[in-house]
């Protein structure tokens, strides 16, 4: 199949800071895609936002790989909301 004819899906995902979309960026780069030779990732920073470009062998493939894509940064998001720089500043309680 020739790249012409790939789907291409771009997603924003804005952060509070560049320093967290940065994070964000370097733990989902991490995972490669299952189907490497039926979909292309690429991964920016842009300002406060995490740019993510898709392009996919088919419609269904740009459906599976947004859908995970943005699992991903949901689990990030509330990782850095429970334990990023707002979180060093709440007490620890041990029990």
């Amino acid at each position: 199949m020739s790249e012409s004819s790939w789907h291409t899906v771009t997603i924003r995902v804005p952060f509070a800071n560049p320093k967290h979309a940065n994070i964000a960026m370097q733990v989902i780069d991490v995972d490669q895609e299952l189907q490497r030779e039926a979909v292309k990732r690429n991964l920016a920073v842009d300002g406060n936002d995490l740019v993510a470009t898709f392009a996919t062998s088919t419609v269904r493939l740009a459906r599976l790989t947004t859908n995970g894509f943005l699992e991903n940064v949901d689990l990030v998001a509330r990782t850095i909301g429970e334990f990023g720089e707002d979180s060093e500043r709440k007490p620890v309680l041990f029990r």
